[in-house]
Formats: C-alpha cells, sequence, structure tokens
C-alpha cells in the first residue's frame, strides 16, 4: 500500500481503538483492586534447549532457547564484528520465511579513541555502544546477524515503529563538550555530542544521524501513537527528577516512511499543579488532566576547546533539558523507563517511584524516588494519566524497568532489582504475576545464582508465538521463548 493508506488503515484502528479505550483493555486495569499478594504461578526449572543447562524457570509447559550469550565463547557476526555485550531494549520485526529480525540494544559506556564495534562510518569512532540486528527462527535459532548501528553510546531502550524500524535511545548526554560521567570517565577523545536517538530500519542499516530536536537528555524508551503521530519519551536521570516528553515531529512519520527530525519537543505538567511530584506514593487509581510544555532548545551544543576538559559537568548537561521544562511546572517523576502503545494508551514505568517524597529536584545518590516501582498510563485522546499500579513491595514487584504488552492485553514487566529477577505480568484486573524468573548462574565452581541481573528487551514475534528477551548481566545473552500462553492469560 502508499503511505496514505497505510497511514489511514493505522489511523482508522487507532481511532477505534482509542474511541473504545475506557471500555476496553484500559478498563479492565481499573475495575478492581489489585490483589493484596499475586495469584501464584508456579515456576519451575526447565533446562534450555541449546545445551540442557538451566538458565530459566517458567510455567509448566513452556520451553527456551537461549543465543548469543557473550559468557561464553566469543560469537562473531557475519560482519566479521564481535558480539558486543549488554544486551538491553530489543524489538521484533517479520522477516522471509516466517522468521523473525530483532533489532537489539548494546548499552556499553566509555570510550576508546577508534573503539566503535562493527564496519562502515560509525557516529563517534570512540564510543563503545549501538545495535545489532539479529534474524532468528521462532525456536531461537540464529539465520544471520550483522551490526545495525555504531558509535553510539548506553544505547538502553527505545521502540518498534510501524514503518519497520527500532528507534534506539542513548541514556547519556556524554560528549567532548561534557565533563566527566558517572563512571569518572573523561570524555575528550569523543568525537561527537551524545544523548539523542536513532532510527535503525529492521534488517537494514542506521544512517547514524540523530534526531536531535527529540532531545538530548537521559533517554530511556519511546512509543509511537500512529493516530497523531507523536512519539512519546522517557527519561532515566538517575540521580535528578526524570520527565515524560513528546516529539512531534514537521511531518506524519507514516507519511515520510520515516521519523524527521526538526519537530517540537514539550515536556508533562499536571494541569493546575506546577511541578506536581509524580514520583512520590499516589492514592490508587489517581488520574491528572495534564497540559505541554515547550522546551526550546533542546539539543545543546556546550562549549568546549578540542582535547582539554570541558567546563560544563555532568550534571549540569544532564538536566539542562529537564530543567527547561521544570522552569515551566513539568511534573517530577522517578526513573522513567519501558514505554509501550497500545489502543490509544502509552504505559510506562517509573522504575522507584512510590515511597516517601524526595522532597524536590535535589539529587539523590541510591536513585531519585523511594519506591518499588509505578506503572503509569497516559491517555492520548483524553488527555489524562492515570497510576495504574504501585508496587507494594520488592517481593511483589521490584524496580520494573522494560514493559511489552501481549495480545491479550497484559502488560508484560521486566525486573531491574538487586536480588532475584523476574518476568512479571500485571493483567487487566490489575493483578501481579510471575511469567520466569532468572537464574542464569556463574561460570565457575560452585556456579553460584548471579543475583541482581536484570531482564530488558521483552518483546513478542509478528504471531504472539515466542516471547523473546534479554539478560543484560555483566556481558549479555538473549532467550527465545514459547508455550501456552493462552494458559496463564498473557
Amino acid at each position: 500500500m502508499g503511505s496514505m493508506d497505510r497511514r489511514s488503515v493505522l489511523r482508522g484502528a487507532a481511532v477505534a481503538a482509542g474511541g473504545a479505550v475506557l471500555g476496553g483493555p484500559f478498563a479492565g486495569f481499573l475495575a478492581r483492586e489489585a490483589a493484596a499478594q499475586p495469584p501464584h504461578r508456579e515456576l519451575r526449572p526447565v533446562p534450555d534447549l541449546r545445551d540442557d543447562t538451566v538458565r530459566l524457570w517458567l510455567p509448566d509447559g513452556f520451553t527456551y532457547r537461549s543465543f548469543h550469550d557473550k559468557d561464553g565463547p566469543a560469537i562473531t557476526l557475519d560482519d566479521g564484528t564481535s558480539l558486543p555485550g549488554r544486551h538491553d531494549g530489543m524489538a521484533a520485526f517479520p522477516g522471509r520465511n516466517g522468521n523473525v529480525w530483532l533489532v537489539r540494544n548494546h548499552e556499553v559506556n566509555g570510550n576508546s579513541p577508534g573503539g566503535a564495534f562493527g564496519p562502515g562510518d560509525p557516529y563517534d569512532g570512540a564510543a563503545l555502544g549501538g545495535t545489532t540486528s539479529v534474524l532468528v527462527t521462532p525456536f531461537g535459532e540464529v539465520i544471520e546477524a550483522h551490526t545495525s548501528l555504531n558509535g553510539t553510546m548506553m544505547n538502553c531502550s527505545g521502540g518498534p515503529m510501524p514503518w519497520g524500524s527500532w528507534i534506539t535511545c542513548e541514556e547519556t548526554i556524554n560528549g567532548p563538550d561534557v565533563g566527566p560521567d558517572f563512571t569518572g570517565t573523561p570524555n575528550v577523545d569523543l568525537e561527537q555530542p551524545h544523548g539523542f536517538i536513532f532510527e535503525v530500519p529492521a534488517g537494514g542499516q542506521s544512517d547514524r544521524t540523530p534526531i536531535r530536536k527529540a532531545g538530548r537528555f537521559a533517554h530511556e524508551a519511546v512509543a509511537f501513537d500512529p493516530h497523531d503521530g507523536i512519539l512519546y519519551l522517557t527519561e532515566d536521570n538517575f540521580a535528578y527528577p526524570s520527565g515524560f516528553y513528546r516529539y512531534i515531529p514537521p511531518e506524519h512519520p507514516m507519511d515520510a516512511g520515516r521519523l524527521l527530525d526538526g519537530g517540537r519537543l514539550q515536556m508533562l505538567a499536571v494541569t493546575g499543579t506546577p511541578n506536581a511530584d509524580l514520583a512520590k506514593s499516589q492514592r490508587k487509581h489517581a488520574r491528572f488532566d495534564v497540559t505541554w510544555v515547550d522546551i526550546d532548545d533542546p539539543d545543546p551544543d556546550f562549549p568546549y576547546t578540542p582535547g582539554e576538559p570541558a567546563p560544563t559537568s555532568n550534571n549540569e548537561a544532564i538536566t539542562y533539558v529537564g530543567d527547561q521544562g521544570r522552569a515551566r511546572g513539568a511534573a517530577w517523576f522517578s526513573r522513567l523507563e519501558g514505554c509501550v502503545y497500545d489502543h490509544g494508551m502509552v504505559y510506562f514505568c517509573s522504575t522507584q517511584g512510590g515511597g516517601d517524597s524526595e522532597g524536590g529536584p535535589e539529587p539523590s545518590g541510591d536513585g531519585y524516588g523511594n519506591g518499588r516501582g509505578q506503572i503509569w498510563a497516559y491517555n492520548t485522546h483524553a488527555g489524562t494519566l492515570t497510576m495504574l499500579y504501585e508496587s507494594p513491595g520488592e517481593d511483589t514487584l521490584d524496580f520494573p524497568d522494560n514493559v511489552t504488552t501481549s495480545a491479550r492485553g497484559t502488560l508484560v514487566l521486566c525486573e531491574d532489582g538487586g536480588g532475584d529477577n523476574y518476568l512479571r505480568g500485571l493483567n487487566r484486573g490489575g493483578q501481579i504475576f510471575d511469567i520466569a524468573l532468572n537464574r542464569l548462574r556463574g561460570n565457575e565452581p560452585p556456579h553460584e545464582p548471579r543475583f541482581g541481573e536484570e531482564f530488558a528487551g521483552t518483546t513478542f514475534s509478528p504471531d504472539g508465538h515466542t516471547l523473546y528477551v534479554n539478560v543484560q548481566s555483566s556481558d549479555g545473552i538473549t532467550f527465545a521463548i514459547w508455550g501456552p500462553w493462552h494458559r496463564i492469560r498473557v
């Protein structure tokens, strides 16, 4: 179909879904109180089809295969690249012969002259992150893999676009114009500013050009509303309040066939409550009318002299965009991470949301926010924000990070806590349940469990058969999981 036909079909579906959204999946989340204790889903140890090692616990009837494991022997991609580690955000797209293209982030920080992985012309020759694209079967068998974006940094999450692209997000504002980051690593060897989003076509190559007007901040994830052509973006600013943003492109991407630079960046504010503190604990199903405030300077370049330490500190740079919004009344959140669009709603995770207020925008050394996590929903048609779920404690839901939706409307949440990490489901009745438990173990005897290694990049295959997910760990591994999803109502 032509771009206008494709756009009309997609917009029609979105309008139909959006018009019914309060009587559809969203209504179920608010229909009754969340269970005091999550319904029990008994998980059992399941051997990996790759080598019979138990790496995950799953419900009865489920099977998995892992691939691209950085803990084992070095893996070389088809373009000769050594597989990067720290697998993070990911999306699945239709591939040839019923197979699936995965576009996968690598959240690698640091810099080294000439250190960018992969062939071609990287965005920044000293930056170590990027994306790889992998063609796999529905059963986790790798057919081919290649570098699809290189020379970026801290590629955390992102979002799939319906025209067949992945938008990847840099969770940093490093650059030669910014002082040392949280690791103390100098940035003088970097060639380009960072903190942007990039488009990566499924199965193809990124043009390595940042969408600068979508902001230079600690980007985490992005969700696309096909009705209005707007991108919604989360910010994971670890030590400071985070913002929820939207980017309005200069042309509807479904007409342009890609995401264009030169649009407008805005930040969410609560109507009538300047600087609403949404990082603190909220009443159940709290709902807010919202407005959007403009960001006048979304993509700053800070003054510096090449080869010398930059005068702008990391703390000054990482709050520069958000401070503009907060000066106009934008709301405060705690560490916004995963973000997904479904039926007129944008669901997003506040990883440390809930608990007592931090009391203001001052930095917090152990992460901004005192809770175990919140799940928010923004209604793109009504312009309202609702808190769907607030974790009562780490045993129920611990630091939700990445999120996706299933065909049945269940939210699938990746945990990023310090102990046992689960894939959890949040169903339309507002109940949390277990889908998978990470049971990776160390390579050296006595092969103890490796706690605190997060799930990331959860995404269903286009036909819903397979859930692909990463465990970031110190190196990275990807899983394909399949089974009777209907039985556990995922």
